[in-house]
Order: C-alpha cells, then structure tokens, then sequence
C-alpha cells in the first residue's frame, strides 16, 4: 500500500511510498514533479486618475495576450511558478484611457481605425514580464518588472510614437505572505506603469497635438522615444504596511 502526503499541493508535492514503487506510481511522481506556484491576477484597480481629458477621439487595440496574459518559470532550476495576469492588462489599459480621451473606444483586429474618424490610434503591447523571488535575491521581497510598449499612429494611419516603459513592483512576504506578496508587486508593478502613463505620455509622444494637427490637414511628426528612466518619485512603492483589496 502507498501512502501519499501532500503539503500543500499549490507549491510543494511529494510522494512517499513504504513499498515497491510502480509503474503508475513512478507516473504520478513524474505528473507531481510539476506542480508549483499558480498565481492569479483579475483586476489591478488602478485608483481614478484626477486629471483633465484630452479633447481627442482614440481607439485602441489590443494584443491577444492581453486577454489571458500568462508568464511561466523555473526558479532556480526548482520550482515552477505560473503567474496568470488574465486580462488585467486589458482591463487597466481601458480604464486608463477612459480617464485621459474624452472619447475612447476598443476595437479588435478586423477593424481599420481610419474608418472610424479618431484622432488616433494606440496599441500597447508588453515585451517582457520578469519576476524575482526571495530565494533568487536573499532578501524577503517578491519583485516583478513589466515593460511595455505603446505604438501611436495618427488618423492616416501612420505610425507616430513607439514609447517603451519599465514598470516595477515589490512586495514583502512579512506584510503579505508567498503568492499574495507576488501578487501585490505585479499590482504594483501595474500601476506603477499607469503613473508613467499619466504623467508622461503626452510629453514623451505628443498625441495631443494629434487633434489640431488633424483639423488643420498637417502631416504629423513620428516620435521614436528611448526608454524611459525609471524615476523613484514616480513609481508605486510596495512597501506599504495595510494591505488592500487589489488583485
């Protein structure tokens, strides 16, 4: 007879056995050795930005991943962590755009955005999702770092900004606890992104001239921007003590 022990089967399987181990038995550990740290983000919360619209009319399309943003990895060679973010992108993006376009909508793939009439077109897309855990640095902190990237294009179509942003987030494990301190840094790391949106997009990829550019006819200026650098006053920090009710 087996006697199998399971602790904690969201991080850690094992399988002990007091007899001969079968063929099936040797299955089921081969199908355990994969089991790992699942993490589930449905809504970032981003809180209401107060600030004044733009007067442009902007559509938006999104990626596919945006729908079901999935990021798997091996720590160190050990454990196997899968962050699934949903469509948290999708949701923070519309409510961020929402809050800056005095007229916003999304369309999908099959839709040409010049038919429509907007001022312009964005599509943010993410290039990488990375994440440390406190084995890899030696500290108590989860940490995750997103960069994304926003491609404006004007009323004909063509491409006038192409702005890559670094968000970041951390949280300590002493305030959270495991996967919700993973959770909260990729809130956190969200909403840092949105901060840099708020407070940088329009300088870094002069959509706002899109409107009186358009009404007068005039061809607009492409906009190829560097990375942004990270600035500390920017960022959300996942220091804080009270935990809320975000992801």
């Amino acid at each position: 007879m087996h006697k199998l022990a399971f602790f904690n089967i969201g991080k850690i399987c094992k399988v002990t056995s007091r007899s001969r181990i079968s063929m099936s038995t040797l299955a089921l550990i081969a199908f355990l050795s994969g089991c790992g740290s699942q993490v589930s983000l449905e809504d970032p919360t981003i809180p209401e930005p107060l600030i004044d619209k733009l007067p442009l009319k902007v559509a938006a399309r999104y990626p596919e991943n945006f729908a079901d943003f999935v990021h798997e990895e091996r720590v160190i060679g050990k454990e196997k962590w899968t962050i699934r973010l949903g469509a948290s992108n999708e949701i923070l993006f519309t409510q961020l755009f929402n809050s800056m376009f005095t007229d916003y909508q999304v369309i999908d793939a099959d839709t040409d955005a010049r038919d429509l009439g907007v001022d312009a077109l964005i599509e943010p897309t993410i290039d990488a999702f990375e994440f440390s855990v406190p084995n890899q640095s030696q500290t108590d902190e989860f940490a995750v770092w997103i960069r994304y990237r926003i491609k404006i294009y004007d009323a004909a179509g063509a491409q006038i900004a192409n702005w890559p942003i670094s968000a970041y987030g951390k949280s300590l494990t002493t305030t959270f606890g495991g996967d919700a301190a993973l959770r909260r840094a990729a809130v956190l790391a969200m909403r840092d992104a949105a901060a840099l949106v708020i407070m940088q997009m329009d300088k870094a990829t002069g959509i706002s001239k899109l409107s009186l550019a358009r009404s007068q006819g005039q061809p607009t200026e492409a906009t190829d921007v560097p990375p942004l650098e990270v600035d500390d006053s920017l960022q959300t920090t996942a220091s804080e003590e009270t935990p809320d009710d975000a992801g």
